[in-house]
């Protein structure tokens, strides 16, 4: 097999517009997707089996499927329901590959990250929430300032996880026509002939983008928990006798 430099060469710019819209499923989708997760992990934290179960329910189903039948049930599915097409999202979201891509990974994301952060929050010292009783802080209070803060300093290297497998996940939405990384290599290697050129380049420039987001929550990371491992100036430089 003769290896083809010059079709990865020529094809740079075109891959690398694809992966401007894998950044954007991404972005999009793991942000809402984040929001969601949170409530859904309040949700399945609650002491109620009547708030839990529909959660759980949500979680379960979008944990147990593959992300590729889900992408198949919204593109594919939702437009065999007639009050679907006549519903006023039809035309503008629905009906849209690109959308239906997002809502897909939306969704299924949002299962992950209520299962992470509900680990993340009942991973937080008793004493910490304790102390936040004693003082008299409401539950708003120590939700917003106690809670939350602690969960997601503790969720960031899973939540990092998520995305990646996000981002991999994201070349799915070729299969509904969308020109990602994936799309535009599998488009111009039919037409090249030149499959394992394409591909070995399209692997490259997801290599880089994942290098990129874990090298940036690294720094995400180091930030929001730079209180770990603080020692106070006269503990470190005091001297052992």
């Amino acid at each position: 097999m003769d290896w083809n430099w010059q079709v990865i060469f020529d094809h740079i710019p075109d891959l690398l517009g694809g992966a401007v819209l894998t950044i954007q499923l991404v972005v999009i989708s793991g942000i809402i997707g984040l929001f969601f997760g949170l409530i859904l992990a309040l949700l399945r934290l609650s002491k109620s089996w009547a708030v839990q179960i529909l959660p759980f329910l949500y979680i379960f189903f979008f944990r147990g499927t593959p992300l590729l039948v889900q992408i198949f049930l919204i593109y594919y599915g939702l437009g065999q329901f007639e009050a679907v097409r006549e519903s006023f999202l039809w035309e503008p979201v629905l009906s849209q590959a690109y959308w239906c891509a997002i809502i897909a990974f939306t969704l299924n994301t949002s299962a992950y990250l209520a299962e992470i952060i509900r680990g993340a929050i009942q991973a937080i010292p008793v004493g910490e929430l304790e102390a936040a009783d004693a003082i008299g802080m409401s539950q708003w209070q120590k939700l917003t300032r106690i809670t939350l803060p602690r969960a997601f300093g503790i969720v960031i290297p899973a939540y990092s996880n998520e995305v990646i497998f996000m981002l991999k996940g994201s070349a799915l939405a070729s299969t509904i026509a969308l020109m990602d990384i994936t799309g535009v290599a599998r488009t111009i290697s039919a037409r090249t002939y030149t499959l394992m050129e394409l591909f070995f380049a399209a692997g490259i420039v997801y290599l880089l983008l994942s290098w990129v987001i874990l090298f940036g929550f690294r720094l995400f990371e180091k930030r929001m928990n730079r209180h770990i491992g603080y020692v106070p100036p006269d503990v470190a430089t005091r001297t052992i006798p």
